[in-house]
């Protein structure tokens, strides 16, 4: 397919019309608010910040798809493998790309036979192997696994390694129920096929027994729990359901790869968004002071609007690359216009400058210059739509076409937690406002800008 010259993520040029209609509203705005109401007009540029994002398209919708299929979890694998050349460094990344492609073979090469377990807790006897294989015999190659060794006690209640590659397990359980089966229980994958057997002779009061143990099951072990009289030829009855699975052993066999290239797939993306945060920080903090200079400059604040949608703008890009998003550059900037709108009806703007006329370090005599408050609060608002639009870009990784209208109800949430999260480190965007501060002030002529 041919690619076009263009960058995805470059932004278009923006229409006259709209500008003049915009800077025209907001310098009426700016005067009916200061000179016929009296109230402060900062917050009217810092609406802007942040966002850059007042032109938009009519949003599209498209939900996330999963691969169904083994080529495709290993395309979106080996994805994820050059994302992880691109962020790494270079002697790192040669030890771990040969850890994680070894990992991807072990998968990929995984074949025949399906293999199925019966497992319990240490110390519960399991029934006799050899009933069991002679009752579960099915005409393709079957690997069963036989143990008791999951631990009563353990800090860790996560399946072992060797049990959840298992193509299916049946989970022998000892009644009455007792809390550490219903733990491991639990940890059992929802899409891993499974069953569990329990040893019940007495068939008169098997119906009561039934009752009490679904009630306390989670609603996923409805129908799958096998009742077992402890009679070895009455095995093979019990087991039909299980055998049925298992006559599809291509099939089984190729969900199970699907399976594990989803988890691994899982942890790569995990660690690929721990990379992306810490490579975020450095352009969260540089465009957070290009803006803050931005909006300083402006004469007036009307004309904020378009120096700090051009700032915002390069943000957006550097964010979009470093998710790997082929998002439409107009799309983004409709995510940064709806978390804006949602930071400022949080109050970000009010609260950061409530807090940094509170903040001893920085020295009162800045705070006359004209457009400083005005400035550090855009920077503040730039931090916490930044962060809130790293959250959603993580959220809707190997997704074509986000749902905008799912964003305005996710929006609320995302900048809380976004402000929430800069609230912790209030203290060092405080510091670095201060530098900002004194470098300002050491510029030329800024002693005129002084009241």
């Amino acid at each position: 397919m041919k690619k076009s010259s263009s960058s995805p993520l470059a932004f278009p040029s923006l229409p006259l019309t709209k500008v003049g209609f915009v800077l025209g509203s907001l310098a009426l705005g700016e005067w009916a608010m200061n000179d016929l109401v009296h109230l402060p007009t900062g917050s009217l540029a810092v609406l802007a910040a942040g966002a850059g994002v007042w032109f938009l398209s009519k949003p599209s919708k498209n939900l996330f798809q999963p691969p169904s299929s083994v080529s495709g979890w290993i395309r979106r694998c080996k994805e994820v493998l050059s994302q992880f050349e691109s962020l790494e460094d270079e002697r790192q990344h040669g030890f771990n790309d040969t850890e994680r492609k070894n990992s991807l073979d072990h998968i990929i090469n995984r074949t025949s036979p399906q293999t199925l377990a019966l497992v319990g807790t240490a110390g519960v006897q399991l029934p006799e192997i050899s009933s069991f294989q002679t009752s579960i015999a099915v005409p393709s190659p079957l690997k069963l696994t036989w143990s008791a060794s999951l631990p009563i006690q353990t800090e860790s209640w996560k399946i072992p390694e060797e049990i959840f590659e298992k193509d299916s397990i049946i989970y022998f359980l000892p009644l009455p129920l007792r809390a550490v089966d219903l733990l491991w229980l639990e940890q059992i994958p929802e899409d891993q096929p499974s069953w569990i057997m329990v040893n019940w002779d007495d068939q008169s009061s098997w119906q009561v027994q039934s009752q009490a143990l679904t009630s306390q099951l989670p609603d996923r072990w409805v129908n799958r729990v096998l009742r077992w009289n402890g009679i070895a030829d009455d095995m093979k009855n019990l087991l039909s359901p299980v055998r049925r699975f298992l006559n599809q052993s291509s099939r089984n066999i190729d969900l199970t790869r699907q399976r594990l290239l989803s988890r691994l797939h899982s942890s790569w993306q995990s660690d690929l968004e721990n990379l992306r945060r810490e490579k975020f920080k450095s352009i969260q903090t540089r465009s957070q002071w290009l803006v803050a200079g931005a909006v300083f400059a402006s004469p007036v604040p009307s004309t904020d609007l378009l120096s700090v949608a051009v700032v915002n703008g390069l943000m957006i890009q550097e964010m979009g690359n470093l998710w790997s998003c082929n998002f439409r550059p107009d799309l983004l900037k409709e995510v940064a216009r709806q978390l804006a709108l949602a930071a400022l009806a949080q109050g970000v703007v009010e609260w950061s400058g409530q807090a940094l006329l509170g903040f001893a370090k920085l020295h009162g005599g800045t705070w006359v210059a004209a457009g400083t408050m005005q400035a550090l609060s855009a920077a503040y608002l730039t931090r916490v739509v930044g962060r809130s639009m790293a959250d959603w870009m993580a959220m809707n990784n190997g997704v074509s076409k986000p749902d905008l209208e799912l964003l305005k109800l996710q929006a609320s949430e995302l900048v809380s937690k976004a402000a929430d999260s800069e609230k912790v480190d209030w203290s060092l965007f405080a510091q670095q406002a201060n530098v900002w501060v004194k470098d300002k002030m050491a510029q030329p002529n800024l002693q005129n800008l002084i009241v």
